[in-house]
């Protein structure tokens, strides 16, 4: 699956450029961490999932339900969104 591992190293680039590095403090000490935002991939998530689809024989409706299934609960949008 040469089309997935080129998708994944996208995504991979992507969320390396589109993090935002963040810090909080708490009684132990101060954390550093990086936080994704998954939104801005969502174009690229669709690609990887109507590749999937294609390699595990999904019909149309499976895949429109998976991408969106994919905005309404992964993305955080609410239910009059994802309509």
């Amino acid at each position: 699956m040469a089309a997935l591992k080129k998708l994944n190293s996208r995504l991979m680039s992507d969320l390396r450029t589109t993090a935002v590095e963040k810090t909080i403090t708490t009684k132990t000490g101060v954390i550093r961490y990086e936080e994704f935002s998954v939104k801005a991939l969502k174009a690229l998530l669709d690609q990887i999932d109507t590749t999937f689809a294609k390699h595990y024989g999904f019909t149309d409706e499976e895949l429109d339900y998976i991408i969106n299934y994919d905005i309404k609960y992964r993305m955080g949008a609410d239910e009059d969104d994802a309509e």
